[in-house]
């Protein structure tokens, strides 16, 4: 079955996420615990393509789940050309000390103005001597 072109801009766009937990903001005594992320997406098509919106499950050890949708990152609705990266740090807080964040971007490839959707793998945030 030969893909879409949506699907072949999907494969072409890639997220990687380097969670990190903030021992300096965190306050376990109050339930308090806040972890940064640093996202790196990479645009590996022939094309320059601009994040428009942003789609988060955060899932708390507890088992509470929080959704966050939004316009862009950070502010901003990035333009990100063919080969190019585009990085932000953004944070979360928790009621526990560990976690699980997933996701999606919503882009649009701007020569023909298709919009397409990136998934962002779940990525686990955790806390000091957390081991599960």
């Amino acid at each position: 079955m030969t893909p879409t072109p949506s699907e072949q801009l999907d494969h072409a766009v890639r997220v990687d996420v380097e969670p990190s937990y903030r021992t300096d903001e965190s306050a376990p005594d109050d339930q308090r615990y806040v972890f940064s992320y640093t996202v790196t997406v990479h645009n590996h098509s022939r094309h320059s393509v601009q994040l428009l919106a942003r789609y988060w499950k955060i899932t708390q050890g507890s088992g509470k789940v929080q959704e966050v949708r939004g316009k862009g990152v950070v502010g901003q609705q990035p333009m990100i050309g063919p080969g190019q990266t585009f990085r932000y740090t953004s944070r979360a807080i928790l009621d526990g000390p560990v976690g699980v964040m997933e996701g999606a971007y919503t882009c649009v490839e701007t020569a023909s103005q298709r919009p397409f959707d990136v998934a962002i793998a779940p990525f686990r945030l955790a806390g000091p001597n957390q081991v599960h």
